[in-house]
């Protein structure tokens, strides 16, 4: 018999990455005040977004998802929001226009504020400290004072989230993410790069359908799609006081929905069937992620499959694979397989970021460009041998003029990452690099198609 679930039933699981406050009261205060805060998203909305991903788990549908690796109270900017949406915005029209596929838009802002960390403890110089885990648990900075998880943390965190959002849907819905402004979203540091003179090539070519389009009848007044778009928020579901301050009760339905965000995943290192990450999510109704990596068992999958998605819905569970480029072409069919044989309906969605971090010649931790697209080449030509859909890619981009990742088109080597390495974490691909990614992506999803189409008239010509 299926355990009792209720937004606090996670407590009496064993948790991991969860920081230890000096004052538990007054976590107990900030989640109080929190739980009767409005919710950051609506159920109808998280509903909205299941529905498209039951698409993308139909092979009719692409999910694009990215963002910040850690979202961060210091650079909390409008620009960096805008320019980080419209990357996005570029990498959809490419792989819209590229692929003839349905984008699903799902960014990794407005509550990527929590990290996992491999150690609890950080040592610089023999000064040993307790280890950063994002803006809403502690300070980056590195002093003892910083270091103290802070629960009024969360009530800065749920400021920021807001605002994002608001932000994020006046763009998303007020005339900036019209088509016929495709142009306009090239960054100026990516305009004389090789992906950025690719996009511009692309967006004269949507500008003569658009008038094809216009000739016909069809503009952005008489079809609100070409001037407008859905886009939708998600960030991984690791601390979990802010997760149930934020778990309400439908009015329309009756389901729990975490109204944090419209799309929650469990990390590498938070997926235990028994855990307190799995048994919170899987009693809220939003549409969940799960990340898989080279420890994945695929009978573990299995479980945890059943555990989250016991009614097999589809677009409710997207697998998030993330092994490494080297590891990809071993790892990755056997749980394809299993998930194929037992008849579970998922979205498969490619990570190629958290898997390739290595460390430079100079010290930083980098990610090489080659790496991130190898790896998500392998994971289509997976698919493609299998014959089925990849349906989705994760990564972490920003819309900054960064140098964290080594290589692309712009050549970043070791030595360059010093020039504007801005993240408190995990590096990020700019605007350039996620560009290339993009058109990697449409060819491989139409390589895709072509073979999906070719496999079923061979199978139609043999009966």
């Amino acid at each position: 018999m299926v355990e009792r679930w209720t937004p606090a039933s996670w407590k009496t699981k064993p948790a991991k990455q969860l920081p230890t406050y000096p004052d538990q009261s007054k976590v107990e205060a900030v989640e109080q005040r929190l739980s009767s805060y409005p919710p950051l998203v609506f159920a109808g909305e998280a509903r909205r977004l299941k529905a498209k991903l039951a698409e993308a788990a139909a092979g009719q549908a692409f999910l694009l998802q990215g963002g910040d690796c850690a979202e961060s109270f210091a650079e909390f900017h409008p620009n960096n929001i805008r320019d980080t949406f419209r990357v996005l915005l570029q990498m959809a029209v490419v792989l819209t226009f590229g692929a003839s596929i349905p984008v699903i838009k799902v960014g990794r802002m407005a509550g990527q504020f929590a990290k996992p960390r491999s150690a609890d403890m950080e040592d610089i110089g023999g000064v040993e400290l307790p280890s950063y885990r994002g803006d809403i648990i502690n300070g980056f900075d590195f002093t003892s004072e910083a270091r103290v998880p802070d629960p009024e943390r969360m009530m800065q965190a749920y400021t920021q989230a807001a605002a994002t959002l608001n932000l994020l849907r006046a763009f998303a819905q007020g005339g900036y993410a019209d088509l016929h402004k495709v142009h306009q979203w090239t960054l100026s540091f990516v305009e004389k790069s090789p992906a950025g003179e690719h996009f511009q090539e692309l967006a004269t070519r949507l500008d003569e359908a658009l008038a094809f389009m216009a000739a016909c009848g069809i503009t952005a007044e008489t079809t609100p799609q070409i001037r407008e778009t859905d886009f939708f928020t998600s960030h991984e579901a690791l601390l979990l006081p802010f997760e149930q301050a934020l778990t309400r009760v439908d009015s329309t339905t009756g389901d729990w929905y975490d109204v944090s965000a419209h799309m929650l995943w469990i990390g590498d290192r938070t997926r235990q069937p028994d855990g307190a990450h799995v048994e919170f999510l899987r009693g809220v109704k939003n549409p969940i992620g799960l990340k898989c990596g080279p420890t994945t068992d695929p009978d573990e999958l299995i479980r945890l499959i059943d555990i989250l998605n016991p009614t097999n819905e589809a677009g409710r569970l997207t697998l998030i694979v993330r092994m490494g480029s080297d590891k990809v072409a071993e790892k990755f069919p056997p749980l394809l397989r299993k998930v194929q044989r037992e008849g579970r309906t998922v979205v498969w969605s490619c990570d190629p970021m958290h898997g390739n971090t290595v460390k430079s010649t100079t010290g930083y931790k980098t990610r090489p460009v080659d790496r991130v697209l190898a790896e998500a080449r392998g994971f289509f030509e997976v698919h493609q041998a299998e014959g089925t859909h990849a349906g989705g890619v994760h990564f972490e981009l920003t819309g900054q003029d960064v140098t964290e990742c080594t290589g692309g088109a712009q050549a970043i080597t070791d030595h360059n990452l010093a020039l504007r390495y801005h993240t408190a974490c995990d590096p990020r691909l700019n605007a350039s690099q996620s560009l290339e990614l993009a058109f990697l992506l449409a060819e491989k999803l139409k390589e895709g198609r072509q073979s999906r189409d070719a496999q079923r008239r061979a199978a139609v010509a043999a009966e």
